[in-house]
């Protein structure tokens, strides 16, 4: 069953846009139980200017905007925007509801202790059974085993699978995400072994596999190279051990397998897209008009091609006349650029307002998320359109954190796509696309020191 989506009002003439703010945003309970938490913002009364169709190019020089969200930044951007006194909306856009009502809207403290609502681990009989499927699959492939042929029919699981189907329905139309636990990496005889049972047990969440990157990549290596090859210093967010802000990645579903841990730190964080855009619908209406504008410079870091940039919004609509409500689909780097992928010089700037929004999303996420120490063996399965993630700074062993991702779809349960993101969505997963022309799979981390350095190669 869908989420419960409360609407507005219809205005013909939208005079309630030209109202001003109210002194304070209160929190707004929508269910027993559920409270919205208000978004990070200062105590005052003064207004926040809106304004509804303002030219993406009216600010040439770029906000004072961090990739690594900075709260003493928004606070006093908040604070100096206030002091304007500019009328702004009070109500969301039309066609957007005021309230998201579904199981994928929470909080992180609705899962404190108890764990067991997110988190299934394999008992001995589904590793026995995951054992003899993998058995069964490498002796029917003549002793050429294919991951890209593994599907639930060809990795036969008659037990765990029921579970694996339910566990799908709770990641497309329950609460976004789960945890499968104790797929022990060090189990399997070879990196192929454990790659086909990772594979094998997730194709029951989703059986369509995409191509991460332009070398057709089906499988991603995230760990830190640290400085072993020239220009290492520049290395991508992914290859390093920085934390990560608030995000989605260009996919259906983000299938995580942890195969080592940090030292210390690289938690994993998730929140709600729901819970935040309940949130600052309920405390901040404009900032909704600002998020769903189609006004976002998204840069494509390709100065040869023109134009260098796309533009879309970054709150979009999910699912035939909504039936999954707005979601988030974007990636920060693109929209801010950071230390390792400046910004294309002359594309247009973000402006303040945008600056304001993007910053209440991440810090408003950082408020309701739930953060989590994974265990090693733990795959966590995500779905993108309902969850946005993030990661914690680690420091490493010597045996690196390492993560092994996958990104799947499933054609029963996918949510119907914005027209405006189907193209970067076609990219990774249509078999005809540039990038899925000749997919490969790296068992191991591949040293590739070009794919480690490239910019246009993002989460989004």
């Amino acid at each position: 069953m869908g989420p419960t989506l409360v609407y507005p009002p219809l205005a013909e003439n939208h005079p309630h846009l030209l109202k001003s703010f109210p002194a304070e945003a209160t929190s707004t309970t929508n269910e027993p139980g559920w409270t919205t938490p208000k978004p990070i913002t200062p105590q005052a009364s003064a207004q926040v200017p809106y304004p509804l169709h303002q030219s993406i190019t009216e600010e040439p020089t770029q906000p004072d905007i961090e990739w690594d969200p900075s709260l003493e930044t928004y606070l006093a951007r908040v604070e100096r925007l206030a002091k304007l006194g500019e009328t702004l909306p009070q109500t969301v856009p039309e066609g957007f509801p005021t309230v998201i009502q579904s199981a994928r809207a929470w909080d992180g403290a609705d899962f404190a202790g108890n764990e067991s609502a997110y988190v299934y681990t394999l008992t001995d009989d589904d590793v026995e059974e995951v054992d003899q499927a993998l058995a069964i699959f490498i002796k029917q492939s003549n002793g050429n085993p294919d991951p890209e042929m593994i599907t639930p029919e060809t990795f036969l699981l008659p037990n765990l699978g029921k579970k694996l189907i339910e566990l799908a329905e709770i990641i497309h139309n329950g609460q976004g995400f789960y945890v499968i636990r104790a797929l022990d990496p060090d189990y399997f005889d070879s990196s192929l072994e454990k790659i086909l049972a990772y594979v094998g047990i997730t194709s029951y969440l989703g059986e369509t596999k995409a191509c991460q990157d332009a070398g057709g990549s089906r499988l991603l290596h995230i760990k830190d190279r640290g400085m072993a090859f020239p220009g290492a210093e520049m290395r991508q967010a992914p290859y390093s051990n920085v934390g990560q802000p608030f995000h989605t990645d260009a996919c259906d579903l983000l299938i995580m397998y942890v195969n080592n841990l940090a030292h210390s730190g690289g938690k994993f964080q998730l929140a709600s897209s729901a819970q935040i855009y309940n949130s600052i619908a309920s405390a901040r209406p404009d900032v909704i008009h600002t998020l769903s504008s189609d006004t976002w410079i998204f840069d494509k870091f390709t100065p040869h091609l023109q134009p260098p940039y796309e533009i879309r919004p970054i709150l979009l609509p999910f699912g035939e006349k909504q039936k999954h409500g707005p979601s988030f689909f974007y990636s920060r780097r693109p929209l801010t650029g950071s230390p390792v992928a400046p910004r294309t010089t002359g594309i247009p700037a973000m402006t303040e307002r945008q600056a304001e929004a993007l910053d209440m999303v991440h810090f408003t996420a950082v408020g309701c998320q739930l953060k989590f120490e994974a265990r090693r063996g733990d795959v966590v399965c995500v779905n993108n359109l309902a969850v946005m993630h993030a990661r914690e700074g680690f420091t490493d062993f010597d045996d690196k954190r390492h993560i092994i991702r996958l990104w799947l779809r499933n054609k029963r349960l996918e949510w119907p796509k914005p027209e405006i993101i189907r193209p970067v969505l076609d990219l990774k997963y249509d078999t005809r696309s540039e990038w899925c022309k000749r997919p490969v799979w790296h068992l191991d981390p591949p040293t590739v020191p070009e794919r480690l350095l490239a910019r246009r190669f993002t989460c989004s």
